[in-house]
């Protein structure tokens, strides 16, 4: 009995122990973020410019363009995680993630259908209106679509983890055929700025953005973790769950639901960003396991990390040029992913 309670005991540890490191090291990749970049603010100036002090130049630097940049970054990159590990607990599947499900796919088939019915980067007079709201919305109402579809074999087809899996195979290559043919009848300005919102970049999300992805993923977050003790008993199997009283199916649809929502809106406001919701879930469970009450703020924790020292380093490696992040991810991630994929097995 000693040894269980010890044992139980380390297990905490370690778990809190991890959140506390991953916590702190989002901390100073953050503060390194609003320090450097073309101009380069000082610390001390840096808590002066939060505090409302210092110069107006540091000020505009800090509150226009490098504070929302990196909150956007800690909220896309935590929410993509999160929706990550909820998908990867509903489908009992590795694989399941925001890009495998089709969902950002059918995100960008939106954005590329606004972006050519709209001329939004053809020169029109709304393109920023445009640019800042209608192409998002039809981005997130493509996301839906393919969500929609997913939920409706659940329901009405009883679709097991394996097909609803499957079937975001099909829709991400569906969607991503009709992406390729939009971009063959558009012109050529259509085409750079349809290809431009596919790469993914935090820098195009402000304030206003960022306090509805603020919201949402705080909102999803608090579901996951209120019904933990449900998606740990289906990490046991669906008729171990069942025996236990959890309604698995209507677990499942809200799950899945609640993630491609949260997926949905990130992707229409900064893109399509790789491998964070995939990765950083399964990096989680290597280290601490996958217990959900523990998962979800880890998961949260290290995407959030992931995402913010990837932009750090897209505006950086090659200043003054910008990198879109969602290229780095993509660098980083694959090999990351395929590491952990060799290493990892026994977790899952």
């Amino acid at each position: 009995m000693t040894e269980t309670a010890t044992a139980v005991g380390e297990r905490r540890r370690r778990r809190v122990g991890f959140l506390g490191g991953v916590a702190l090291t989002l901390a100073i990749a953050g503060t390194f973020a609003l320090a450097i970049g073309s101009v380069q603010v000082p610390l001390a100036d840096l808590l002066a410019a939060l505090t409302g002090g210092g110069t107006e130049l540091h000020r505009n630097i800090v509150w226009r363009n490098r504070l929302p940049r990196v909150l956007g970054a800690i909220v896309a990159g935590g929410g993509l995680a999160i929706a990550g590990a909820a998908m990867q607990t509903v489908l009992r599947n590795p694989l399941g993630a925001p890009y495998t499900l089709g969902i950002s796919q059918a995100a960008a088939f939106g954005a590329a259908l606004a972006i050519l019915l709209t001329g939004v980067g053809a020169g029109s007079a709304a393109g920023g209106l445009l640019a800042t709201w209608l192409t998002p919305i039809a981005a997130f109402l493509g996301g839906m679509v393919s969500t929609g579809v997913i939920l409706a074999l659940v329901t009405y087809r009883q679709a097991t983890p394996e097909t609803m899996i499957l079937t975001g195979v099909a829709l991400g290559s569906l969607f991503q055929a009709g992406l390729t043919l939009l971009q063959y009848f558009a012109s050529d300005t259509e085409v750079a700025a349809i290809v431009y919102w596919t790469f993914g970049d935090i820098g195009r999300a402000g304030w206003p953005q960022v306090i509805v992805m603020t919201v949402v993923v705080l909102a999803a977050t608090a579901y996951f973790l209120r019904h933990g003790w449900d998606y740990d008993v289906l990490d046991a199997g669906t008729d171990t769950a069942r025996s236990l009283g959890v309604n698995v199916d209507s677990l499942r649809i809200r799950g899945m639901a609640i993630a491609s929502l949260v997926t949905a809106l990130i992707v229409s406001f900064v893109g399509i960003i790789g491998f964070v919701g995939l990765v950083a879930p399964h990096v989680v469970r290597m280290v601490i396991g996958g217990t959900e009450r523990y998962l979800m703020p880890a998961s949260a924790l290290v995407g959030a990390t992931l995402l913010v020292v990837a932009d750090t380093a897209a505006r950086t490696v090659l200043s003054p040029v910008v990198l879109p992040v969602g290229i780095l991810t993509s660098f980083l991630g694959a090999p990351l992913f395929l590491y952990l994929v060799i290493e990892g097995r026994a977790y899952w």
